[in-house]
């Protein structure tokens, strides 16, 4: 099987390179990206299975970055990022198309679990489209 193809976007820089290197280091091919806006200029060159994206950030935020993702590459799956007691942003999430979110702080393993099968279902729509 391929190695999963993500990108993690996150305004924190150590967030993102932390999480691109751990990814790296577990079959995944991770890229990051700081922003909104650099997360869609990323998409337009890069093949990704799973985006995983922060909610808040500054400027273009989470969900508006989600809706352009989904609007310009409806197969990629998003996992948002919430911080701690954000379920009702994690379901509004979901509400504009995301596959999933995760809380932070967060298990990697439970992330990579997460990414895996959001992967799975990329794969499925691809061939359904096919």
């Amino acid at each position: 099987m391929e190695k999963a193809r993500v990108l993690v976007v996150d305004d924190e820089k150590e967030f993102v390179d932390l999480f691109v290197n751990r990814f790296n280091k577990r079959n995944v091919l991770a890229l990051g990206a700081g922003s909104g806006p650099e997360a869609l200029k990323t998409l337009q060159t890069e093949p990704v299975d799973v985006v995983v994206l922060d909610l808040k950030m500054p400027g273009m935020d989470g969900i508006e970055t989600l809706k352009e993702i989904k609007k310009r590459h409806p197969l990629v799956e998003v996992i948002m990022l919430t911080g701690h007691g954000s379920v009702e942003a994690g379901l509004q999430g979901m509400g504009h198309g995301a596959y999933d979110f995760i809380m932070k702080p967060f298990n990697i393993e439970d992330l990579l679990v997460r990414i895996n099968k959001a992967r799975e279902r990329k794969a499925l729509n691809e061939k359904r489209q096919a």
